[in-house]
């Protein structure tokens, strides 16, 4: 669930409440700035610490550890009656992209349906595979390729987010996360 403060952040409550104990495992994410189109504004935000707040005035929660590194949920498991987590109630996370960016630990890439890869959802420039793949590279060429790529990332746009000019924070030319598949 993307929580936009004001629209449908009386939602958290009836939403934890609907998934706990079903095996599905909710995650609320903090309305991100993902493109030119969809008119963020930080005001709009509702940071992941006030959603647990809310969920906390109703659930008893305690913290989990990550399942794997660069995980960008942080984890929150149902407590039973002595405070330990009761695996059969569930967990929520949260993915605070916004107030507590993540990007060091970032071990993510999207792929475009026009062979360009991105390494970042605010990323303002792909990087072409297509050619490589189109022009009969090997498997270890193309892996060669990525590699390159990734150890130069220095993506670092949530991070930065603050210090920005605000006409690069509203728009600028980042990818639209719906091309990419956010």
């Amino acid at each position: 669930m993307v929580v936009k403060r004001g629209t449908n952040d009386h939602e958290i409550i009836p939403m934890a409440r609907h998934f706990k104990g079903s095996g599905i495992v909710l995650r609320f994410i903090e309305y991100m700035d993902v493109g030119a189109t969809n008119g963020w504004r930080m005001d709009d935000v509702m940071p992941s610490a006030e959603v647990i707040t809310r969920l906390q005035s109703e659930f008893s929660l305690v913290q989990l550890e990550p399942n794997s590194p660069g995980e960008t949920a942080r984890r929150w498991g149902y407590a039973d009656a002595s405070g330990a987590h009761n695996p059969a109630q569930g967990e929520i996370g949260v993915i605070s992209s916004v107030t507590q960016a993540f990007c060091g630990d970032c071990n993510r890439a999207r792929l475009s349906t026009e062979g360009q890869l991105y390494l970042c959802l605010f990323a303002n420039q792909g990087y072409d595979l297509r050619s490589l793949l189109r022009g009969q590279a090997s498997d270890d060429d193309l892996a060669s390729a990525i590699g390159h790529i990734w150890s130069g990332r220095s993506d670092r746009y949530s991070e930065l987010r603050a210090g920005l000019p605000s006409d690069t924070r509203s728009g600028g030319r980042r990818v639209e996360m719906s091309y990419i598949g956010g």
